[in-house]
């Protein structure tokens, strides 16, 4: 007979005592004090992230999932030194959650895509105004696979940290690009 205490294969302690995980993002606040300057265009972006986010999303740190908090949890994003800093809090439900790590991420690597990301949505914005259906959904496609490509790169990046999806990680990215507007 096992010891008490032995798990069967594949199960990990948090998944037999805590039946009501909830690991998704509850709330989310940016950093205001990063972002310099943005557009209507741009805003508007940003608030459908952001609903888009909270109303369907998976989320889960792994430290701090397999510590016991199973969530939800309460995410700030801030740009420190060029790099993007992901404070997790839990959502206690009060909206004073307890810090339970900080991910800080080198954003090197998404210069590009964010340079190029901005530029196609300027090209669609603009296109939007005064183009062809045709021409627009051409601008869209480049709008979509870069942004796409860009939350295949943050999927890469939280290997091993936060468990994700597609979905979310691109809602992530375009707040990610909020936080870079420069006037």
């Amino acid at each position: 007979m096992p010891p008490a205490n032995h798990l069967a294969p594949g199960f990990r302690l948090c998944e037999i005592h805590c039946p009501m995980a909830d690991p998704r993002i509850s709330h989310i606040e940016l950093d205001e004090a990063t972002i310099i300057w943005r557009n209507a265009d741009i805003e508007q972006e940003r608030r459908i992230a952001i609903f888009d986010l909270i109303e369907e999303n998976t989320f889960k740190p792994l430290r701090a999932f397999e510590a016991g908090h199973t969530g939800p949890y309460r995410l700030r994003l801030s740009v420190e030194d060029g790099r993007l800093a992901l404070a997790i809090s839990s959502d206690d439900g009060a909206g004073d959650g307890q810090l339970l790590e900080t991910i800080v991420l080198g954003l090197g690597r998404f210069r590009r895509p964010i340079k190029d990301y901005f530029a196609i949505c300027d090209s669609y914005y603009q296109a939007i105004r005064r183009a062809t259906a045709q021409e627009i959904e051409t601008i869209d496609m480049a709008r979509r696979g870069v942004h796409n490509g860009a939350a295949e790169m943050l999927l890469e990046r939280f290997e091993g940290k936060i468990e994700t999806d597609f979905a979310t990680a691109r809602r992530l990215f375009t707040l990610i690009c909020v936080l870079h507007i420069r006037g």
